[in-house]
């Protein structure tokens, strides 16, 4: 995990600040998912019905993707000498690949811009981008933004 300071931040702008490991996205994780969420529609839970489909097999739901993004994050940098982080919210999401179940996602993030709060905070978008492990194209791309505040 990289460490990142927060006076560091202004100068990571429009850089990569990291990539996660690869996560596997299994049926009892879309299962679990499913519960949670109570999105039970066939081709995220039924593997038989699932195998008559475009996809062949069950796929994760779109928000089980993007809500990964928070445990990735978590693993891929650590903002420090913070004495608080706020999750904001989201700009733009955009689910452009379908998740087979039993593939691998990772995501790569990227500083895309800052601005100072009058609270003393700063206001970071980061665009994250879903790869599907041998895939084209990314799974999911999307804009987050979270608030720090300094020590």
């Amino acid at each position: 995990m990289r460490q990142v300071k927060f006076a560091e931040l202004q100068s990571l702008v429009g850089t990569e600040i990291g990539t996660s490991d690869w996560w596997l996205i299994d049926q009892a994780r879309i299962d679990k998912f499913a519960e949670a969420t109570g999105d039970f529609q066939w081709i995220h839970v039924d593997p038989e019905k699932a195998k008559t489909s475009k996809f062949g097999t069950t796929i994760a739901h779109g928000y089980l993707t993007l809500s990964l993004l928070a445990g990735m994050r978590f693993q891929t940098f650590e903002v420090t000498e913070t004495s608080m982080a706020v999750n904001y919210g989201m700009n733009k999401v955009r689910f452009l690949s379908p998740v087979p179940s039993g593939s691998q996602l990772r995501a790569k993030y990227e500083l895309a811009n800052i601005n100072a709060r009058k609270d003393g905070g700063l206001e970071c978008t980061f665009t994250a981008t879903v790869e599907l492990n041998g895939a084209t194209k990314p799974a999911c791309i999307a804009e987050t933004i979270s608030v720090y505040y300094p020590l």
